[in-house]
């Protein structure tokens, strides 16, 4: 079962009494979502993850080796020299990776990430025999588990921890800075029987990994923990306690814990791939956060080469951590708490001048906001005085205060950083001739420098209007209220043209831009929103324009355009959006990459369909307000909304059955329902309705059921699975497919992309040039002509093709009609000998493919064709394009490996090879 696609459960699975109690089995549904490998994953971005917010492993095939890696990171481990900045002197650092070698060939595997108890499982596979595995990071303690039970040919397997040097993963960027002493290598010994190895830091502090290895019974069990402390030097002694202190009962502990955290809340969607994505995201949120843990670098807490090792605060912190409100799970949210004890690094974040009054937050630090520099500032020379980063985070600790209405987070938090934040915008306001208040030109992030920016415009004035209701809600008589008040009759209107919102006064939007700095007043902040009739023009004109320019879209363009469709009420588009960013950007584990891992965007991805599902802003719960039309059944429960409610609601038959509203905090209560007809509320005396919105009188801890007259079917349950779909992960290829993909990985030898950041990395044709990475495919494979060619588009720096220079590639020994070739010829069209490598001897054979920035001249398709190509100086129009050639083979005889031919110049580049079957 599993490779099996996912399917739908019965709605008798979960049956509930009359009050609608949900009794789901819990273990069956998130067993339909688990991901499942029949195919080796080859990178980061293919293979299974596990995490506790800490401590994170994710696993693959050791690059060019016969091994499979389990990384070994942590999320605590950077340097601590902030005056080398954030991608060195406070960057995340590298701890190991655990070798699993076997005797035998790797051939396949057998994999299940187990959802709901968290823990990989399942069979490693080689010629030799097979290793069976069992892992986990434990939910509350620094502790890796694996457990391996080989067969005989298989057990003198070998695990090793392999520690690696203490160095910023930016170098596959550039080296570091020359004055940047390099820290010491780590030191391994071995004291009763536990092996421990310690990461001196120059900067004092250390991180220590401790491992031990016990087998028993055909059974080998490893366990390793990793800690880091600063400035004291307190690791080493943590871990061999936390190895030493180790008890039988770890599994049991670490399920608890899940299956807890599983139960807080409830969604059911009849997407099969939509609904597995989410619940993949929920447990990848709960594997790389925790409130307690640091906030999660672009990476998560996993640790990948990558030219971003620190934490990004003007897109990607925030959309990291969206998802933990409706999902009822604010104990993964680290930013409330991060904020309130890290207040005077945010002073000196600015420059002396501004630090009586006034708060920064710098665009990359690390997670404690650690960052050489200052932030930007309209008055000192800068390229891009990027000021809004720190009212946006707040932006999310408010949502936290109104999801729980902890006063708390108000008090010591939101309103007194805000008040700061608010007023180092305050010193960049000037009064216009149009007797209105300007801006001073600032950056929208990822765009430009314009004044009167949207992004600080609206984030001033969310800023002001909030800081006025905190300080009512707090009873705070603040001397500062008449100047927040003036802000808002006075300041400037956003600046728009034909093409709706603009990125600031004298600057339109007018180029491909991934980012929706310029829409933040639409989404998140709802400033300007849809159930304003005035703005909804100027909305949906500023989407379109937005989405118009190809070039530079990435994954959260997506996630972000849907959002904003679900604001629109307009289900189907939401959805649309959702399945392109799958579609394009998606990666067979859900995670997504840019130059190198970025974590935010597929959790933005779960945000969007809770959006689609409920929304609360403006005082207003919203019952599924943006479902698809072929959405007939949905089920939500203890979806937790602003105003600190816990709401639960049925749709069946394309009609919302039933609303259950808990009170947490007796606030205000306003539920747009969408149920038909006359309503009964049970549970609450004090009710009315107005213009189809139900207002309750909930005191704290009280329930009110509301449902059409004469329902009486109130059970919460999975619902019918409508649109099926294969298992995340790598399932099986079809059975009796043609198509039998050629691992190339081994092999790569050359880097021929670059991204939007850096054309400079790679060198496709030896002058420098590079295919433009963002316009390749996304999602590790390519489809032409019904023939699946396994792709690399990966990290930067990373290899993604092979220069053909006469090597011998081993292939998958069988019978076949066909080899098709993914290739492009670099300065020059390629025609040249090779060999084909069948049972009896090699038979030459003619390769002939067309240089890449021509079109096709030997009968090729074109399934890549890009509008740009990337050169030293930056990208210039050009379409480049990779091939798709057919080599004839002959059937009767057994291949077993195909020669390239040698070329120096022009040179033959092969993408990938996928060999036919006969039908």
């Amino acid at each position: 079962m599993a490779g099996a696609a996912l399917t739908a459960l019965p709605v008798t699975s979960a049956n509930a009494g009359p009050d609608g109690t949900a009794r789901i089995d819990w273990e069956r549904f998130l067993g339909e979502q688990d991901l499942v490998w029949q195919r080796i994953p080859r990178a980061w971005y293919e293979g299974p993850f596990l995490g506790n917010g800490f401590l994170a492993t994710a696993v693959y095939r050791e690059p060019g080796a016969n091994a499979v890696r389990f990384t070994v990171d942590h999320a605590e481990v950077q340097d601590h020299r902030p005056q080398f900045g954030n991608e060195w002197g406070v960057a995340r650092l590298p701890v190991g990776r655990l070798l699993l070698t076997p005797v035998g060939k790797l051939t396949g595997v057998d994999l299940r990430l187990d959802l709901w108890n968290a823990e990989l499982r399942g069979r490693i596979i080689t010629d030799r025999g097979e290793l069976a595995i069992r892992a986990f990071v434990h939910a509350e303690k620094s502790l890796l588990h694996l457990e391996v039970r080989p067969t005989t040919g298989e057990a003198a397997f070998k695990l090793e921890f392999r520690a690696l040097d203490a160095v910023s993963p930016r170098t596959i960027r550039e080296p570091p800075p020359a004055a940047l002493q390099p820290n010491p290598k780590p030191v391994t010994r071995t004291e009763e029987g536990i092996t421990l190895v310690t990461q001196e830091m120059v900067a004092g502090g250390q991180t220590a990994t401790a491992h031990r290895t016990r087998k028993s019974h055909g059974r080998t069990e490893f366990l390793l923990s990793v800690d880091h402390s600063f400035p004291d030097r307190t690791a080493e002694a943590t871990v061999k306690d936390t190895i030493a202190k180790a008890s039988p009962a770890l599994r049991s502990e670490h399920q608890r814990w899940w299956h807890r955290f599983y139960r807080k809340s409830f969604v059911s969607v009849p997407d099969a791939l939509m609904q597995s994505f989410y619940w993949i995201q929920l447990y990848k949120l709960a594997s790389g956060a925790r409130a307690e843990a640091p906030i999660m670098p672009t990476t998560g807490p996993w640790l990948e080469p990558t030219p971003w090792p620190s934490v990004w605060f003007n897109l990607n912190a925030q959309l990291e951590y969206w998802p933990v409100h409706a999902s009822n799970h604010l104990e993964l949210d680290p930013i409330p708490r991060t904020i309130s004890q890290n207040q005077q690094i945010l002073v000196d974040a600015l420059r002396p001048e501004f630090r009586a009054d006034s708060m920064g937050l710098r665009r990359s630090t690390d997670p404690t906001f650690q960052d050489a520099g200052f932030v930007g500032s309209p008055l000192h020379p800068s390229p891009d005085p990027e000021i809004g980063n720190l009212p946006w985070l707040l932006h999310n600790a408010w949502l936290s205060y109104r999801h729980t209405m902890d006063e708390r987070i108000l008090r010591d938090t939101v309103f007194p950083v805000l008040r700061r934040s608010t007023n180092y915008y305050l010193y960049f306001l000037r009064k216009g001739n149009d007797g209105k208040l300007h801006l001073l030109p600032t950056y929208s992030p990822e765009y430009g420098v314009a004044p009167d920016c949207n992004f600080d415009l609206a984030l001033l004035r969310w800023s002001c209007r909030t800081l006025i209701e905190s300080a009512q809600i707090l009873n705070i008589d603040d001397p500062l209220a008449a100047r927040w008040r003036e802000v808002l009759d006075q300041l400037v209107d956003h600046p728009v043209d034909a093409g709706g919102f603009m990125i600031g006064a004298g600057v339109s939007f007018a180029k491909s831009h991934r980012h929706y700095s310029h829409l933040l007043a639409v989404y998140p902040l709802h400033e300007v929103n849809w159930e304003q009739p005035e703005s909804r023009d100027l909305i949906e004109r500023s989407l379109r324009h937005w989405l118009s320019f190809e070039g530079s879209l990435r994954g959260f363009t997506f996630t972000g355009a849907a959002s904003i469709a679900a604001q629109m009420t307009r289900g189907d588009d939401a959805v649309r959006y959702l399945r392109e960013f799958v579609a394009r950007f998606a990666q067979p584990n859900t995670m997504y990459f840019e130059a190198g891992p970025v974590i935010e965007t597929p959790l933005s991805a779960a945000k969007s369909l809770q959006d689609m599902l409920i929304q609360s802003w403006g005082g207003l719960i919203r019952i599924f307000p943006a479902v698809p039309a072929a959405w007939r059944d949905v089920t939500i429960h203890d979806t937790r909304t602003e105003g600190a409610f816990l709401v639960s609601a049925v749709r069946r038959g394309g009609r919302t059955r039933f609303v259950r509203v808990r009170s947490e905090a007796g606030q205000p209560c306003r539920v747009r329902t969408g149920i038909e007809g006359p309503l009964t509320v049970r549970g609450c005396s004090r009710w009315s309705v107005r213009d189809g919105v139900v207002e309750l009188g909930l005191g704290r801890g009280q329930e009110a059921l509301i449902h059409a007259k004469g329902e009486r079917d109130f059970t919460i349950a999975p619902v019918r699975i409508t649109e099926p779909a294969r298992r995340w992960g790598l399932p099986a290829l079809p059975p009796g497919g043609s198509a039998v993909p050629v691992d190339l990985s081994a092999a790569l030898d050359n880097d021929g992309l670059s991204n939007e950041f850096t054309s400079r990395d790679g060198d496709f044709d030896g002058l420098g040039n590079t295919y433009p990475a963002a316009q390749l495919p996304q999602t590790g494979s390519v489809t032409d002509d019904g023939v699946l060619f396994e792709f690399h588009n990966g990290d930067e720096a990373s290899k993604n093709n092979v220069v053909a220079g006469g090597q011998t590639i081993a292939v998958p020994a069988g019978r076949y009609v066909k080899l098709h070739l993914l290739a492009a010829a670099d300065t020059g069209n390629v025609e040249a000998d090779g060999a084909l490598g069948y049972a009896d001897g090699p038979v030459p054979v003619r390769f002939r493919v067309t240089a890449w920035q021509q079109r096709p001249q030997f009968s090729e398709s074109e399934p890549v064709a890009t509008t740009l190509m990337h050169t030293p100086a930056g990208p210039v129009a050009k379409q480049v394009s990779i091939f798709h050639q057919v080599v004839d083979l002959d059937a009767a005889k057994e291949l077993s490996a195909v020669t390239l031919p040698r070329t120096g110049g022009p040179r033959l580049h092969v993408f990938a090879i996928t060999l036919e079957k006969p039908k």
